[in-house]
């Protein structure tokens, strides 16, 4: 099988039929085999009735079901042990990543040899309330990772199959797969610009929560990749410069006594 397209999702069933057909379409017009996998994340819309009804009429169609909302983390997981294709290619069901980018995302997996590819939405149809902290958030994950990427969070990314199927995404480690897999030894990692459209159903998911949340993983995340091996070299390292401190402060306590004991006069008591 050529390609594996993962979406996870939570309450988006107006969207899920425009969106399998778009994806279909264009999987047929290049000539490439395909399933479509959809996590539905605990959705109390009618998503997995949908969901049911695609796969009863089209064998493309896979689904993956939870009964509570356990987050994109677990979906994303759950999905890419199951996934068959050579390249997996996840997006959000939102309509705001388009399918139109899979043929070249898939291009540059197979022919340019990149291990990771990650969308890069350069124009932007999100209110400025998630723009900015998603620019600052790019911005520090880029400095803590070394790894140049306009958009670490985008959801439209494409992988070679040994990737997802040799990484763990836990918690809300999804915004850093790039990071996981440079840690994992998958450093080809390339980006595309990718079109990026307003939401047509719904309401955005976003919250500030996952965005202090995302700081605290960008720590571990690199904290991890620093000293995962040999986490004494850190602890030790803060250790010492508390024990040169402390060393510093006697020797400093010890010179003040014996100055006043040589002088013979009695120190100050405060």
């Amino acid at each position: 099988m050529n390609i594996s397209v993962v979406i996870p999702l939570l309450n988006e069933a107006e969207s899920l039929p425009e969106l399998y057909a778009w994806i279909d379409r264009v999987m047929r017009e290049n000539n490439f085999s395909f399933e479509v996998l959809f996590v539905d994340d605990g959705s109390t819309d009618d998503s997995w009735k949908v969901i049911t009804a695609l796969r009863e009429e089209h064998p493309e169609v896979r689904g993956i079901r939870f009964q509570r909302n356990y987050g994109k983390s677990p979906a994303l997981q759950s999905a890419f042990q199951k996934t068959l294709g050579d390249v997996v290619i996840t997006m959000d069901a939102d309509l705001q990543d388009s399918p139109d980018e899979i043929p070249d995302l898939y291009r540059m997996i197979t022919e340019d040899k990149f291990q990771l590819v990650s969308g890069w939405k350069k124009k932007r149809y999100d209110p400025i309330t998630k723009t900015l902290p998603t620019k600052l958030f790019n911005a520090t994950a880029r400095a803590f990772s070394g790894i140049q990427l306009h958009d670490f969070n985008c959801g439209l990314k494409a992988y070679r199959k040994e990737v997802v199927k040799n990484i763990e995404i836990y918690n809300d480690m999804h915004r850093w797969i790039p990071f996981l897999a440079k840690n994992a030894g998958y450093a080809r990692i390339g980006e595309k610009p990718v079109q990026h459209q307003a939401r047509k159903y719904g309401s955005s998911k976003f919250g500030f929560d996952r965005f202090f949340n995302g700081y605290l993983d960008l720590f571990t995340l690199w904290f991890l990749s620093k000293f995962g091996k040999k986490p004494m070299h850190f602890f030790g390292l803060i250790g010492t410069l508390i024990f040169i401190l402390g060393f510093l402060a006697v020797l400093g306590v010890g010179a003040i006594k014996w100055y006043y004991l040589i002088r013979g006069i009695t120190a100050p008591v405060k």
